[in-house]
């Protein structure tokens, strides 16, 4: 059987049609656009990053567009929304748990490595009549670029 590598596979679309259908919203292409952007980069782009890029692929998408799109693939478990003190957000299309690494110099984020098990989670202690669905870990610091520049 032949693999044709250049062409997408057909699991995340119908992943986001399902979800999308699901939360009783439409399947768009700009959604589709923005999420296939989120699923191929390993970078944790802001609106702003994701709003260039996909103007390449639809090049009238409007910046309001994509920051609806955005909010409405976190709405549906299919990006999550890192968002910071002073106002800023960062999108992931890993919804997965899993800790990240903030430079404070430039605001990238990049994912760690390795996951906390349940005996590290254990280890925080419990708060009395509140019930852990998950964890969002993040260190700080300055990243290489940074650090040269």
């Amino acid at each position: 059987m032949d693999v044709n590598y250049n062409q997408p596979a057909a699991e995340p679309e119908t992943l986001l049609r399902e979800a999308l259908e699901a939360n009783g919203q439409r399947f768009t292409e700009q959604r589709s656009a923005v999420y296939r952007y989120l699923r191929q980069t390993e970078d944790h782009p802001s609106a702003d990053d994701v709003f260039t890029s996909v103007r390449g692929v639809i090049p009238d998408i409007s910046l309001a567009t994509v920051y609806k799109s955005l909010e409405t693939l976190v709405s549906c478990g299919l990006a999550s929304k890192l968002t910071y003190g002073d106002g800023s957000a960062r999108y992931d299309g890993r919804t997965d748990p899993h800790p990240h690494a903030r430079c404070l110099t430039c605001g990238s984020v990049a994912d760690l490595p390795g996951v906390l098990d349940g005996e590290s989670l254990d280890r925080l202690g419990e708060l009395p009549g509140f019930s852990i669905e998950g964890y969002r870990v993040e260190v700080v610091g300055t990243c290489r670029e940074c650090q040269e520049g």
